[in-house]
């Protein structure tokens, strides 16, 4: 990688996973950008772990990895990791800019946390959009009663009255005079 060049924040954000209900970055991206190798940057966390809570690095269980290679984010090869990745929220990787020490890791840094910040603009309009989505929904909802008695009104007035039918054949009066049976009491 190329320590002149910026980061463009949506390689960032093409990086971060959600995982347990976080969003993280693996330590294989993580090393990617500041241009470290993974253990290196691992070396550097593990010299440091108290840095690092759980809320702020975790590793990765063996159905979490299995998952993330089953959506084709890591590499199936041969050879690699020996370990499960390790995960970092936003507030790793910032606890990561007083590990790496170097003017290119403070850059990254300042990189990610705008990608973060960004995907958190994005998924907040996302969820004030998905909050007028079903206000709009209880809304038709409420007036699709209404709205069909309407459309069967203006059906009933387009459609043309049904004619009465003539009947067929004769009819018979009964209960009239000079109607009988010809007999006499």
């Amino acid at each position: 990688m190329d320590k002149n060049a910026a980061i463009p924040i949506e390689r960032i954000q093409s990086m971060v996973h959600l995982i347990r209900g976080q969003k993280v970055l693996l330590d294989k991206d993580l090393a990617d950008l500041y241009g470290v190798e993974t253990r290196s940057l691992v070396q550097a966390v593990k010299r440091n772990i108290e840095r690092f809570p759980s809320d702020f690095m975790f590793q990765l269980t063996r159905d979490e990895f299995d998952s993330l290679r089953s959506q084709s984010v890591i590499s199936k090869g041969k050879g690699g990791r020996r370990y499960l990745p390790h995960a970092f929220t936003e507030q790793g990787v910032a606890m990561l800019s007083s590990v790496l020490r170097s003017k290119w890791a403070i850059q990254v840094n300042v990189a990610i946390m705008r990608a973060f910040v960004e995907l958190r603009q994005v998924l907040s309009s996302h969820k004030d959009l998905e909050r007028k989505l079903e206000e709009l929904q209880h809304k038709i909802e409420d007036h699709e009663e209404s709205i069909e008695a309407i459309f069967e009104a203006i059906r009933q007035l387009i459609s043309p009255p049904e004619k009465p039918r003539r009947k067929i054949g004769f009819g018979v009066k009964e209960g009239r005079e000079g109607y009988g049976t010809g007999l006499t009491d």
